[in-house]
């Protein structure tokens, strides 16, 4: 009888005790179950703030792009009627320059033209040696950009006496290169596919110039020569000294080429620095002798390049930065151009500033090179204003 009422407390005790242990069970689940409704219940008002808050800035980012697209069409259109107006501008600053051009830097012993044409003597010994060449420039008639190769500056140039066309491409190098025509250096993808010519010395610069199957250049070393070179034969057909003590360059836009040689209808020709002005030599196209040397009185500011027509310099200027290109200066060696001839000539807006001029006389053409454009202008020439007296009887 003991014993069985010592089983039924025992068995009371167990039941008491396990039901602690599930109720202690069932809070502690019925706590975190609260704890994970709290934080659920917290992620969706968060959620639903970040929510409201990105539409607003979504909203926001729409009227801004609205705004920002509204003031675009309106700076558009500010820099269309800009460009407008700076064009009508340029065309009356034209206008002007033409109603009322700069006085041409001309050189000359007597006046040529007055009121009227003035018929001008001259001694029996310089009548004969007048130029049969009696052309000057007078306007450009067009231009034609052929193609863009190689680096911003550069010289391209025609033998007037051939259709070869010669690229020098850079302002320093011992190689040139030769196309069989100007047809042929457009159909090409670049200056190495014409057919390579070395020469023995590096030229300089961008003063080179062709004729009649001869390469003239400059080459600086110790001291500054002109290179006569057979583009035939291969070979150095002659050199001389250039005499000239100042390293300055010709052209103050152009710091690379200190002597720019030029070949037009009476042979070779050597433009170059003496002091604040450019100077002109005649050369003799087969020693390289100087012939006669002339101050022109061209400044050499702002001067970009020159080139030469019948024995008369027209030298192109700029500024820094480019704009428009215009002959400034004008001289003849033969003094027979006055102010009222020099030409007003303004190149057509390009891509920068010329680094070389190369006139080809059997085609009047310009072979131009401009921040790697290679670009052709036609030339418009008149007959200079002048009455050749017959020689005085002795």
């Amino acid at each position: 009888m003991k014993l069985t009422i010592f089983f039924i407390l025992l068995t009371a005790v167990a039941r008491s005790r396990g039901q602690y242990h599930y109720q202690g069970l069932m809070n502690y689940l019925e706590n975190r179950m609260l704890a994970m409704e709290e934080r659920i219940a917290l992620w969706q008002e968060q959620n639903n703030r970040y929510s409201s808050d990105l539409k607003e800035f979504r909203q926001q980012a729409a009227d801004l792009l609205g705004k920002l697209g509204k003031e675009h069409d309106k700076l558009r259109s500010d820099m269309e009627g800009a460009g407008a107006r700076v064009d009508r501008v340029e065309r009356e600053m034209d206008y002007i320059e033409t109603k009322n051009p700069p006085k041409p830097c001309v050189k000359a012993a007597d006046k040529m033209v007055e009121q009227d044409v003035v018929v001008k003597e001259r001694k029996k010994d310089e009548f004969f040696e007048l130029s049969v060449c009696v052309n000057i420039v007078s306007s450009l008639k067009a231009m034609k950009i052929l193609k863009r190769l190689g680096s911003p500056k550069g010289v391209w140039t025609k033998d007037a006496r051939s259709a070869k066309v010669y690229v020098f491409n850079g302002t320093s190098d011992n190689m040139l290169y030769e196309f069989n025509s100007v047809r042929e250096l457009s159909a090409s993808s670049g200056v190495s596919k014409g057919k390579q010519i070395t020469v023995p010395t590096a030229w300089n610069g961008t003063g080179h110039a062709v004729y009649d199957g001869f390469l003239y250049y400059v080459s600086e070393s110790s001291e500054l020569q002109v290179i006569k070179y057979d583009l035939q034969n291969g070979s150095v057909a002659d050199s001389a000294v250039f005499p000239m003590d100042d390293r300055s360059p010709v052209y103050q836009l152009n710091p690379e080429t200190l002597v720019d040689l030029v070949a037009d209808e009476d042979g070779l020709w050597a433009l170059y620095p003496a002091g604040d002005t450019i100077n002109l030599a005649k050369m003799d196209i087969d020693s390289l002798d100087i012939e006669q040397m002339w101050d022109t009185a061209c400044p050499r500011n702002n001067a970009e390049a020159a080139f030469i027509v019948c024995g008369t310099v027209y030298v192109v200027y700029n500024t820094k930065p480019p704009s428009r290109s215009r002959v400034q200066c004008v001289f003849d060696v033969n003094d027979m151009v006055s102010s009222g001839e020099a030409p007003l000539i303004y190149f057509p807006r390009r891509y920068g500033a010329h680094s070389s001029l190369k006139y080809n006389p059997e085609e009047r053409q310009l072979y131009a090179w401009d921040d790697g454009y290679q670009i052709l202008y036609k030339l418009v020439l008149k007959k200079k204003l002048w009455v050749i007296m017959p020689p005085p009887e002795e």
